[in-house]
């Protein structure tokens, strides 16, 4: 005689659910909304970091978009969204289309050595390129060689060229990413689609249109919202590297953050609401390119 089931009350299994779930989100409330909510709230305040604050409002905030020094590191930092997420998403779809089309040999190999940069310590990478870029490094030296002297320079310590090759390094680095996401985006297509584009008489740009762009649709989505998180929060490529000059030429709004907060002026109510902007803008930003890459509307 068997015995009779018990019925599982209605509600048990989401009770369930809440107790596995409760220790990630005290975690998650402890370490990242309880700091972001006191630091928007220290935002609102005149504050050196010692002393007692004063209330200020929306002036902080007011500043952070009135003055040309800070609004000139937004625009850098929007510049170099151009080199740490659509340049790097465009070589690798290249790569990536090339090899879909081609079996190559050692491709183990090659996707490590384009994904080492994600490995190592930004640090160390910001000294080996420091070095590239000085007035005696390689990048120098070939110019030279090749009887382009005229062209060398210390390269991040020049005015017009210091951005554009801080930006470099930021390609180098989130290219491997993007080209490791899109790899294995790549492998979840039926072969058969490629076949019958081919059979179709597709050539590569209409394949890679037909084929593989509709079929990377959401890795693409994620490569993008790592690489401009990347980007937006770009701090210690610049302190390593530049320190936000020469002048203010490569300044970008993380750097001013630590910039404001521990520097000369000690201004970290300001320096708050720096933080707060930088983290408005890369959820606006991911939640808009999200929705476009993915076709939600």
């Amino acid at each position: 005689m068997t015995r009779p089931r018990k019925e599982t009350p209605p509600g048990e299994p989401r009770r369930v659910a809440y107790l596995y779930v409760l220790p990630a989100l005290l975690l998650y409330a402890a370490f990242l909304l309880y700091p972001l909510l006191h630091g928007a709230w220290i935002s609102l305040y005149h504050w050196d970091g010692l002393t007692v604050g004063t209330w200020a409002g929306l002036s902080n905030y007011a500043e952070a978009f009135g003055d040309p020094e800070l609004r000139g590191g937004f625009v850098h930092a929007f510049v170099l969204l151009l080199f740490y997420a659509v340049l790097p998403c465009c070589l690798a779809f290249v790569l990536v289309s090339a090899m879909a089309r081609i079996r190559l040999r050692g491709l183990t190999f090659f996707r490590t050595a384009l994904f080492l940069p994600q490995v190592v310590a930004m640090v160390t990478v910001a000294v080996v390129w420091r070095w590239i870029y000085s007035s005696d490094g390689p990048i120098n030296a070939v110019l030279r060689w090749a009887g382009l002297g005229s062209f060398a320079r210390g390269w991040l310590g020049d005015f017009t060229w210091a951005l554009p090759s801080v930006g470099v390094i930021g390609t180098w680095v989130e290219i491997g990413l993007a080209m490791v996401l899109f790899m294995a985006g790549v492998q979840k297509i039926p072969r058969e689609l490629y076949e019958a584009a081919r059979i179709d008489g597709a050539g590569p740009v209409r394949e890679f249109f037909s084929v593989t762009l509709p079929g990377l649709r959401r890795e693409l989505a994620v490569a993008l919202t790592l690489t401009i998180t990347a980007a937006l929060r770009n701090f210690d490529l610049i302190y390593m590297t530049t320190s936000g000059g020469p002048g203010d030429a490569t300044s970008v709004p993380a750097y001013e953050v630590y910039n404001r907060a521990f520097g000369p002026t000690n201004e970290v109510g300001l320096a708050c609401a720096i933080g707060i902007i930088i983290a408005v803008l890369i959820f606006v930003i991911t939640s808009v390119v999200t929705r476009v890459v993915e076709g939600r509307g």
